[in-house]
């Protein structure tokens, strides 16, 4: 498998499907959740991905390179899972 999102799809996929059975129905669009929530992520501050001089840099905070940085999954799994029914 390769890097990337052939990756982590599954990975998402699978911290979902875990917060639907928790809490017993399917949370719908979950992005405000997650972005609203930097603790749910361990950030990557340094390094990038730069190939052929074109890439990004990472930081603190949502970056271009590695998004809110690595998953926390079970506090994930727990946030969502407590996200109000609408």
């Amino acid at each position: 498998m390769k890097d990337g999102t052939s990756a982590v799809a599954p990975l998402w996929a699978a911290l979902i499907a875990m917060a639907n059975a928790q809490r017993g129905a399917p949370l719908g669009f979950v992005n405000a959740a997650l972005y609203s929530n930097p603790a749910l992520f361990r950030a990557i501050t340094q390094g990038n991905n730069r190939a052929n001089g074109k890439g990004y840099d990472a930081g603190p905070g949502w970056n271009a390179c590695t998004g809110m940085g690595v998953p926390k999954g079970a506090d994930i799994i727990a946030a969502l899972a407590a996200v109000p029914m609408a």
